[in-house]
């Protein structure tokens, strides 16, 4: 645990939060933006900057919250889909830095755009492959 993160403060209980979905690794609580109705952040209990640095089995036990939590908007709360979404490191705008994930339920005709309309690619596709590919 950080003292100076938002987040782990949220953890321990020293400032409040609407928790929804609580376990041994994980915690999920509405995110306090209003932007969406049900806009849950999911977050790992241990305190990790991003999705770098956290261990592989503390990262999927956040995946299986998430997929717990998604299931169960679907199946049970009216919602039709879900957008995760992370943003993971200052250049990728992550404004929080305690991993984190947002979970966007979604209706038909909700009206919400998550995803960006950029046009910023430069590199033919065949060149980026052959630098970004694993080997």
């Amino acid at each position: 645990m950080k003292d100076d993160c938002v987040f782990c403060k949220i953890i321990k209980g020293e400032i409040p939060s609407f928790k929804v979905y609580e376990d041994e690794h994980t915690l999920a609580f509405l995110d306090v933006a209003k932007d969406i109705d049900g806009h849950t952040l999911v977050i790992p209990k241990k305190h990790y900057q991003n999705i770098m640095e956290i261990p592989q089995e503390t990262y999927l036990h956040v995946m299986k919250t998430m997929k717990k939590l998604s299931e169960h908007y679907v199946e049970n709360c009216g919602y039709q889909a879900i957008n995760i979404l992370n943003a993971s490191g200052k250049e990728a705008g992550q404004s929080v830095f305690h991993l984190h994930f947002h979970l966007y339920p979604r209706k038909k005709d909700d009206k919400a755009d998550l995803w960006p309309k950029n046009k910023l690619a430069s590199i033919p596709l065949n060149e980026m492959r052959e630098k970004i590919k694993v080997e």
